[in-house]
């Protein structure tokens, strides 16, 4: 009868080796000091660039907007220049307009006195019945507003009384022709436009010219106590200055 395995051992006993365990703990801290330090080293590396370009985009920042602000005082003056330089046409344009108009009064007066010191004045040339000056003005619509001044000083006294009428001159489809007073104010058998004055008298109204005719010319008729005074006048004189 063979006899009981004897039983295996329930502890193994290790030997002791503290010196591995130290070994692999500053192996540990070598590996973790190598990798700060190659950090350290490419940061080192990469910093003077880094911060070269910081420095320079910051420049570039600043140069921009001190030129944004420029160019949007400029756009400013420009603008401010432009308002400026209308405002300053605009003023001259009126100043011009309005420097013609009263050289213009300034010559209508000179003219009115010059016509009342031959019509009153001792020195003026004495003369009856007479058509001083037949002024037209075009109106609105096609139609023409006259101004027929008549005078007389011959007879400081006396009144002339009649009445006027006028025609026009010119051409139409290639042929003279003449409108008769009736013609122009478009009345068949209307009458003449009476006066009555003892210096001066201004006789206005309007007439139509028919379309296609071109006038040459403009003759007032007056008729006076039995007396008939005819005058005519070009029609470019007729037309005041300016029209």
């Amino acid at each position: 009868m063979s006899s009981p395995a004897p039983d295996k051992p329930r502890f193994v006993i290790v030997p002791h080796r503290p010196h591995a365990r130290v070994l692999l703990a500053v192996a540990g801290g070598l590996w973790v000091a190598s990798l700060v330090a190659v950090g350290y080293w490419a940061s080192n590396q990469a910093a003077p660039g880094l911060s070269k370009a910081r420095a320079e985009l910051a420049i570039a920042s600043k140069r921009a907007t001190q030129a944004e602000a420029l160019v949007k005082q400029l756009r400013q003056n420009v603008a401010t220049l432009r308002r400026s330089d209308q405002i300053s046409r605009s003023a001259n344009t009126e100043l011009q307009a309005s420097l013609a108009e009263r050289e213009e009064e300034v010559s209508g007066l000179r003219a009115d006195v010059a016509f009342y010191e031959r019509l009153v004045g001792a020195t003026g040339q004495r003369r009856g019945l007479s058509v001083h000056e037949a002024v037209f003005e075009p109106e609105a619509g096609g139609t023409w507003r006259y101004t027929v001044t008549l005078t007389q000083n011959l007879n400081r006294g006396a009144i002339s009384k009649g009445e006027a009428r006028v025609s026009v001159e010119g051409v139409s489809g290639g042929r003279l022709q003449t409108l008769r007073w009736e013609d122009l104010v478009q009345k068949p058998g209307a009458p003449g436009q009476a006066f009555s004055f003892r210096y001066f008298q201004q006789l206005e109204g309007s007439i139509m010219l028919p379309e296609g005719f071109t006038p040459q010319r403009v003759r007032v008729q007056l008729r006076s106590d039995g007396s008939t005074v005819d005058q005519a006048f070009p029609w470019t004189a007729a037309v005041p200055r300016g029209d």
